[in-house]
């Protein structure tokens, strides 16, 4: 190759330093890897690539960084019109793919994406090259491993979107960056987080999670850093911070977006020193703890907004991993049904529920706004509030309809009928099926129970 690795890590130093957070953590994950990776600048100069994109036949040593065209193409002079070069022109593009039409690809690169450095300008990017083809085997139409790709941890998922996040979890988890878990409320982050603990190097040691958003700045920095004795009223004694307590872990900042600019600040310190300080101490405590944040909000808007330290949000990102909304992985919907519903099962001490075709098709065609959380609430009332072998449509009836297409005297009559039917069965249950006992348990007539055991089809 032109140049050597040492040569390429020698442009490294040099970098802007977010620029080098990025790269360094692009070096640790695309090291083992067999996938081609690299990255280049706006020369065309490769700036770092892993062992499996260097061409055995490029002449060594030649005194200055290999040419992108020259290391993966071939060619002594540039391709033409690369589509790498968008990501320069246009910011806002996220990523490209080269097309394979006409007479290919010259480098093979697969995809492109920009990397942003410390004032926000796309210097260099990450360039994904496509995989050498594999030799055909005889296989059946199900592949043996789906089930294996399809979870990760209790993140379940085949759709693209989520084989995409599994994979990127896959490929980050040993990294010792920094990942920023974007997406709405209700579609897994924390999960997420938990998984790429779990699986990494750092699975045995803690994984300590911090609500942002449910502290004032003064408490949460005293929980995050500790405090030392007579810091602050109340501070009777000396008390370790959860940075100390997630040492050699992983500790997992959520709603990263509601804290203060003041506790941005501090927390951009621990990040860009490795330590801390207690509330009232002066004597920096190192420590060795992964942070990976959450967050529901678009951050690039709220960094333009001056809502956000941009220098924080590129010290969080240097990994980003955004998780799709429901309704973009339908396709996953009947894994999730099925595992929800066994679960609950279990924890409510019930035999396993069938769900009928009818109502995978139901729960799959409806909207989820609260996205993965919603679905799991649902699911667990239809398991406590009916009974059967089965769970039926008439059991979910209401269950994936907009709430906003009722009035409200709609919505009141229904969750009441709901809070109705739950209360009937603990009292028939609570009277072994008595239903003379069970109408002087709820305080009605027999006759009124009879009515309403017949109106909810209670067995």
């Amino acid at each position: 190759m032109a140049g050597s690795h040492k040569q390429a890590n020698t442009v490294l130093s040099c970098a802007d330093p977010i620029l080098a957070a990025r790269l360094e953590a692009i070096k640790q994950l695309a090291c083992g890897l067999s996938e081609r990776v690299a990255v280049m600048d706006r020369g065309f100069n490769v700036i770092y690539a892993n062992e499996s994109a260097w061409s055995e036949d490029l002449p060594r040593g030649s005194g200055h960084p290999a040419k992108c065209y020259e290391a993966f193409a071939h060619r002594s002079d540039p391709c033409g019109t690369c589509p790498a070069t968008k990501l320069y022109e246009s910011p806002e593009v996220q990523s490209v793919a080269c097309s394979s039409g006409g007479n290919g690809t010259v480098c093979g690169m697969h995809q492109a994406f920009p990397l942003v450095s410390s004032n926000g300008e796309v210097e260099t990017v990450l360039v994904l090259f496509k995989a050498p083809p594999k030799p055909t085997k005889p296989t059946s139409r199900e592949r043996p491993d789906a089930k294996s790709e399809s979870t990760l941890g209790e993140l379940i998922g085949s759709s693209a979107p989520m084989r995409d996040v599994l994979d990127m979890i896959r490929l980050v988890a040993d990294s010792s960056a920094t990942v920023l878990i974007q997406g709405e409320s209700g579609t897994g982050k924390e999960l997420a987080a938990k998984t790429i603990h779990q699986t990494s190097y750092r699975r045995d040691k803690p994984f300590i999670v911090v609500d942002c958003g449910s502290l004032p700045e003064t408490l949460l920095e005293s929980e995050l850093f500790g405090h030392v004795k007579g810091a602050f009223t109340g501070a009777h004694i000396t008390k370790r911070g959860l940075f100390e307590e997630a040492d050699g872990g992983t500790i997992f900042l959520d709603e990263i977006a509601d804290t203060t600019p003041v506790f941005q600040s501090k927390l951009l310190r621990v990040l860009q020193e490795g330590e801390i300080k207690r509330v009232g101490g002066n004597q920096p405590i190192k420590i060795d703890a992964r942070v990976i944040s959450a967050t529901n909000k678009d951050l690039t808007e709220l960094v333009k907004a001056k809502a956000f330290r941009q220098d924080l949000y590129y010290r969080l990102a240097v990994l980003p991993l955004s998780l799709p909304p429901l309704r973009d992985r339908r396709e996953d919907i009947p894994l999730l049904v099925q595992h929800f519903v066994a679960a609950s099962c279990k924890r409510h001490r019930q035999p396993i529920r069938q769900v009928s075709p009818d109502v995978i098709q139901a729960l799959t065609q409806a909207s989820w706004p609260g996205n993965v959380r919603e679905l799991q609430h649902y699911l667990e009332r239809a398991v406590v509030t009916t009974t059967g072998p089965d769970l039926s449509c008439k059991d979910i009836v209401a269950m994936g309809s907009e709430p906003a297409e009722h009035d409200l005297r709609t919505v009141s009559r229904g969750a009441t009928r709901q809070v109705e039917r739950v209360r009937i069965l603990q009292a028939l249950q609570q009277t072994g099926g008595n239903r003379a006992k069970a109408a002087k348990l709820l305080k009605i007539s027999r006759a009124s129970l009879y009515n309403k055991i017949r109106d909810y089809q209670i067995d």
